[in-house]
C-alpha cells in the first residue's frame, strides 16, 4: 500500500470510520483513475504520493465534519475524476451519492469506476448543473452538495444551493487564499438562501494541504429564478 495512504489511514482511520478494505479501494480507485488518464484527460496529477495526498486525503477531509456525517445524500458538482465523490463514497457506504459533470466521457468512466470498486451508493450523471437543478428528481433533493471545481463561490453556489434541500448544507473545496470569494459572494448566498456558517482551514496540515472547506447553510429554498440558463452564471456572477 501506499505508504503516506497508509499512515493516513493508521492515523485518523479509527476516528472516522476507515478500515484495510477502505484502504484497498481507495488505492484501487487511484489505479484506475492513473489508467484512464492515458486516454481521457482526468487529471494533471500522476505522482502516487502527491493523488494520494491532493487527491484523496484532500477530498476525505470532510469526513470528520458532523454536518457531513449526519447527511444521508450527497450530491458532487462537476465531480471530474469522481473527486470528492467516489473517496467519499468509498469512506461512507451508509450515504447515497450522486455525481455529476458536464462532460459525458468523465461520467462514463466515473459509472466505469464505480461499478469496478463496487459501489452501489454511486450513481454517475451526465449534465450541466444549470439544467438537472431545475428537474424536480434533483432540485433541492440533497441533505448535502459538495464541489471542488475551481469557479469562484458565486458561481459555485448558483450551481450548487439548487439542489440542496432547506435546512442542508453546501460545502465548497477552496485553497487558501478564498477571504476574497467569500466577500464578493455574500450577496450572491443570500439570493441563494445559503449563508456562510464556518470555514475549517487546513485541517490536516502534517500532510502539507493548504486549503479550505467552507460550509454554505441552506436556511431558505432557492428562488425559482435559479439557476439561471446555462452558461449565464460564469458570464455574469451573481
Amino acid at each position: 500500500m501506499n505508504k503516506r495512504l497508509e499512515h493516513y489511514i493508521t492515523e485518523h482511520g479509527r476516528l472516522v470510520g476507515l478500515d484495510g478494505q477502505a484502504a484497498e479501494k481507495l488505492e484501487h480507485y487511484m489505479e484506475l483513475v492513473l489508467k484512464y488518464n492515458e486516454s481521457v484527460n482526468l487529471t494533471a496529477i500522476t505522482d502516487r504520493d502527491e493523488f494520494v495526498v491532493k487527491h484523496l486525503i484532500d477530498s476525505l477531509d470532510l469526513i470528520h465534519d458532523q454536518r457531513y456525517r449526519k447527511a444521508a445524500s450527497v450530491m458532487d458538482v462537476g465531480t471530474g475524476a469522481g473527486l470528492p465523490g467516489i473517496p467519499l463514497a468509498i469512506a461512507s457506504p451508509d450515504k447515497e451519492f450522486v455525481l455529476m459533470d458536464s462532460l459525458a466521457k468523465r461520467v462514463k468512466i466515473v459509472g466505469e469506476i464505480a461499478a469496478e470498486l463496487g459501489l452501489d451508493n454511486v450513481t454517475a450523471i451526465h449534465g450541466r448543473a444549470e439544467e438537472l437543478a431545475r428537474d424536480a428528481a434533483y432540485r433541492e433533493q440533497f441533505d448535502l452538495c459538495v464541489s471542488r471545481a475551481v469557479s469562484g463561490l458565486s458561481v459555485l453556489a448558483e450551481y450548487c444551493l439548487p439542489f440542496v434541500r432547506k435546512g442542508g448544507w453546501f460545502v465548497s473545496y477552496k485553497g487558501k487564499n478564498y477571504a476574497e470569494e467569500v466577500d464578493s459572494a455574500s450577496g450572491a448566498l443570500k439570493k441563494l438562501g445559503g449563508r456562510l456558517d464556518a470555514v475549517e482551514e487546513n485541517i490536516l496540515q502534517e500532510y502539507g494541504l493548504s486549503h479550505a472547506l467552507l460550509y454554505i447553510f441552506k436556511y431558505k429554498s432557492t428562488p425559482d429564478a435559479y439557476p439561471r440558463r446555462a452558461g449565464i452564471p460564469q458570464k455574469k456572477p451573481l
